[in-house]
């Protein structure tokens, strides 16, 4: 049963993920088809991202009062939808406004995912953080995969194909929670739906510089996925001169790392406390980065030299980020579905700031792409420290 549910929280997070990176081959195509500039192509990768941030806001809070299944079953039909509408947009403004609508409806699975194992798991953190683990280790197969598969349909059938395949794994993850996923918060421990009352928690997390300081650090340390993830089309055609099937490349090693990275993870929480676990983390994510900086500075971008830093990047953020996950949200036991919002807004915030303005600013060169992942780990680093010194006496992520 815990396995199972593993693998149903981790393929709702694919959702999302399958979202951003499937379709990335055909972003030259797009843009060809409805003769728009590659900056306005981009534009449906910065909508996608914005709105699913935005709506991440509200799913934790909307969960916490109608139940976890109800409001995950909601999203996914209106992502199959959307999913669909792309298939037959007639014009790129159609698409770009089917790609906002996946947006808000692609967040819901991988926020409330974290609130239903606080729910199940609260009692054991290391548990707790255990299955966070384990479910970036599944989660991970999406990023590798999506890209390699839409490249290939992209090839085959043709751009649209790839949101044919979006609308089908909607609709399977609609089959697989109505069958296999048990709501996890009884009506008893439910909120009631009062704007005053819930405008009162967002206040009450907003005003923890704690959980602030600890979901920035997240969000940036993703930052350098991220950063790549919106270079991709031109990191793979233009920097490393590979085709459209070759996004391999660039995602294999960097969500190879995550997985390998959350195996172990998962094994080592039940014996390294979080501090270390954290410690450990940043120290091999700041390897890879000097690594990628150091290459980029002294030799021309090629595979695998380019990518494989990547790898170690990922292994340490695999090993780092379900202690600051857990960390964060163990900060509210009474309200983890609106906190799970919050962190996920704010790191989805990070996401889409960096994916639409920074990378446009980097993607002609893979150095320019190696600073922005090391300012970002630099960043993340410090707002980890910063949260020690606002911690509350009896809470110490450290």
């Amino acid at each position: 049963m815990q396995r199972m549910l593993t693998v149903i929280l981790a393929c709702l997070g694919m959702v999302g993920a399958l979202a951003i990176d499937t379709y990335l081959p055909s972003i030259p195509a797009i843009g060809r088809e409805f003769a728009v500039g590659p900056l306005a192509v981009q534009q449906t990768l910065s909508v996608f991202l914005f709105t699913f941030a935005f709506m991440m806001l509200f799913y934790g809070t909307l969960s916490d009062s109608f139940g976890r299944r109800p409001v995950i079953l909601v999203a996914l039909a209106v992502y199959t939808l959307a999913s669909l509408g792309a298939v037959f947009a007639p014009s790129f403004g159609v698409l770009l406004a089917c790609r906002a609508f996946q947006g808000l409806a692609a967040g819901a699975g991988s926020v409330i995912g974290q609130a239903i194992v606080q729910d199940r798991f609260s009692h054991d953190q290391a548990h707790a953080q255990r299955i966070m683990s384990h479910i970036m280790m599944v989660f991970g197969l999406a990023p590798a995969i999506a890209p390699v598969l839409g490249g290939y349909l992209h090839v085959h059938f043709g751009w649209r194909s790839t949101f044919v395949f979006l609308a089908a794994f909607g609709a399977l993850m609609i089959l697989l929670v109505y069958r296999g996923l048990p709501e996890s918060l009884p009506k008893a421990q439910r909120h009631a739906f009062h704007g005053i009352a819930i405008a009162k928690n967002y206040i009450k997390v907003l005003r923890d510089p704690q959980f602030l300081l600890l979901s920035l650090a997240v969000g940036l340390a993703f930052s350098g996925l991220s950063l790549y993830i919106g270079s991709a089309a031109n990191f793979i055609m233009d920097i490393l001169h590979l085709p459209e099937t070759a996004f391999a490349w660039l995602f294999i090693p960097m969500i190879g790392g995550m997985v390998v990275g959350s195996a172990w993870g998962g094994k080592a929480a039940a014996r390294i406390a979080p501090a270390k676990m954290m410690w450990l983390g940043f120290g091999i994510m700041a390897a890879g980065s000097v690594i990628s900086i150091a290459y980029n500075v002294m030799f021309v971008a090629a595979v695998p030299w380019a990518v494989l830093p990547l790898a170690v990047y990922t292994f340490g953020l695999a090993v780092a980020m379900p202690a600051l996950q857990v960390g964060a949200l163990s900060l509210f036991p009474d309200n983890r579905g609106l906190a799970s919002s919050m962190m996920s807004f704010i790191q989805m915030t990070a996401f889409a700031l960096v994916s639409g303005m920074l990378a446009p600013l980097l993607f002609d060169s893979a150095l320019k792409l190696a600073c922005g992942v090391g300012g970002s780990l630099v960043l993340s680093f410090l707002c980890w420290r910063l949260s020690l010194m606002v911690a509350r006496p009896a809470v110490q992520v450290a």
